[in-house]
């Protein structure tokens, strides 16, 4: 097995803090940049996984970058470079304390809830009869709000009431929000794939409204394949998808669902492959590019050379 990045410890010029989440170490630098780098370490149900996914962050790292080069012209977006495949260096935002969730189909975790009975997703109302997979006849955006332990859905009326956003700002990146999807659906389109459905994270800079962190990876996204898409509806069969779904499913098969007193189980060396390779190959088709893994021999030396390298040489 190739080693993956499950942690980082750098000492940068003028940093000011960092911040570690399930995936992404974020390093403030002179309260004007970030530097982000895109860990191996893979979360579901909430928690950080024991193993590293080997060349998982360079993967997020370049489809993202990817993306928000893309949508540059729907919204601006923290991204100033990428001076290594694992690390992005943007701007600092002031971020809104919400994700803004959008499904264009009823699958996974808002699948699992309406066969619960539950009609509603944060505040949004969802029409009986439906199927697991069935698209909604227009997107749908399902917000939560952003917690260090679990997410917690909130309907758009209690973010405005509670003043996390004003109403006009909220107007702003719920229509941002709509044409990001609408871009990633075509360009996910041109490549045979299906958006199902993806999260987008928002904040200020200045007076301006920028996008932020990372957009259309699996992720924080799900991809279904378009080809044999309504066959398998139509036959109530599990949809081929590119998402860390198949990672959950292989958690819930091993008795871990993410609640209290569960333990997480080890993944043997060829899952992590195997999920490594899903990553790989996600990467392949929404891009159109054949993935060339980087020189992970010194890769911690490697990232810090590079992020010196730009703040020396910007």
């Amino acid at each position: 097995m190739e080693q993956a990045v499950v942690e980082t410890n750098f000492k940068f010029d003028n940093q000011k803090n960092v911040y570690k989440g399930k995936v992404r170490d974020v390093y403030t630098i002179s309260e004007e940049y970030l530097v982000m780098i895109v860990s191996d370490r893979i979360s579901a149900f909430d928690q950080v996984l024991p193993n590293g996914i080997p060349f998982k962050g360079q993967v997020l790292n370049q489809i993202a970058a990817q993306f928000l080069d893309a949508t540059k012209d729907i919204v601006p977006n923290w991204k100033i470079t990428m001076p290594d495949p694992m690390v992005t260096v943007g701007y600092k935002c002031e971020p809104f304390p919400i994700e803004m969730i959008i499904r264009g189909y009823l699958t996974g975790s808002s699948w699992r809830s309406y066969k619960k009975g539950n009609r509603t997703i944060s505040g949004v109302a969802i029409p009986d009869g439906m199927q697991e997979h069935q698209y909604f006849e227009s997107p749908i955006i399902t917000p939560t709000t952003k917690e260090e332990h679990g997410d917690e859905e909130i309907s758009k009326e209690e973010i405005i009431a509670q003043g996390l956003i004003t109403a006009e700002d909220y107007a702003l990146i719920e229509k941002y929000t709509y044409q990001l999807f609408e871009r990633g659906s075509q360009m996910a389109a041109e490549k045979g794939l299906i958006l199902v459905d993806t999260k987008y994270e928002f904040g200020k800079k200045g007076d301006e409204i920028y996008l932020i962190d990372e957009i259309h990876t699996p992720d924080s996204s799900r991809y279904f394949y378009a080809d044999g898409y309504q066959e398998r509806f139509d036959k109530g069969e599990a949809q081929r998808q590119l998402s860390k779904e198949f990672v959950r499913e292989w958690l819930m098969n091993n008795g871990f669902q993410g609640k209290q007193g569960e333990e997480i189980p080890e993944m043997p060396n060829e899952f992590i492959e195997q999920v490594s390779n899903r990553y790989i190959e996600l990467y392949e088709k929404i891009t159109g590019e054949v993935f060339v893994k980087a020189d992970i021999q010194n890769v911690q030396k490697r990232i810090e050379e590079n992020v010196i390298d730009f703040f020396e040489n910007k």
